[in-house]
């Protein structure tokens, strides 16, 4: 069959081989791609870089953050700490034989609530006066005396002598009653 009966063949002649079509990227693109991948890799290393810088700086380990370390107890902190927002804990304590400071700019609040969150008792301890707020307040020594006491009815002196050491002495508008009155030795009773 000649082939001018086909006309829908493609006439190749037989010095062309067969066309090549080049699959991929090229030119400008392939160099902004590799541009883009360098400066990919760059940011990562530079992001795992500041990662572990502040990884040391700030002192991570697995038992803790810097001075704030995970026990079994609960958390421990060692050194300065500040809080700029209240701390509610159960219990604060020093290390055996070391102190405990509260340092404040302008106050320290220690407020006692009961379960409904209503303040019970507040002791502020400011610039000018340190404060109690409660229903009574007591001072005791060691062994479990009572030293004074106070509540809305009555203020009780707990101790075996009251001195009153003031340069005019103590004024009581009404009468008192005392078992025994002195002066001090060498000194007139007036």
């Amino acid at each position: 069959m000649p082939q001018e009966q086909y006309p829908h063949r493609s006439t190749m002649h037989a010095s062309e081989g067969p066309q090549v079509y080049k699959v991929g990227i090229y030119g400008w693109r392939k160099r902004c791609l590799y541009f883009f991948v360098l400066l990919l890799m760059i940011l990562i290393l530079v992001n795992l870089a500041m990662t572990i810088w502040i990884l040391k700086v700030m002192n991570f380990t697995i038992d803790g953050m810097g001075n704030l370390r995970i026990t079994e107890k609960g958390l421990k902190l060692e050194g300065d700490s500040e809080f700029l927002k209240p701390l509610y804990a159960k219990e604060i304590r020093s290390r055996p034989g070391n102190p405990l400071y509260f340092q404040s700019a302008r106050n320290v609040t220690v407020n006692i609530l009961n379960e409904k969150t209503k303040v019970l008792t507040r002791l502020v301890t400011g610039p000018q006066a340190v404060e109690a707020h409660s229903q009574k307040f007591e001072v005791k020594t060691l062994s479990g005396k009572l030293l004074f006491s106070a509540d809305d009815n009555e203020v009780v002196v707990g101790a075996e002598r009251l001195r009153v050491l003031g340069a005019e002495g103590t004024v009581f508008p009404k009468s008192i009653e005392t078992p025994n009155v002195r002066a001090d030795p060498f000194k007139e009773l007036r």
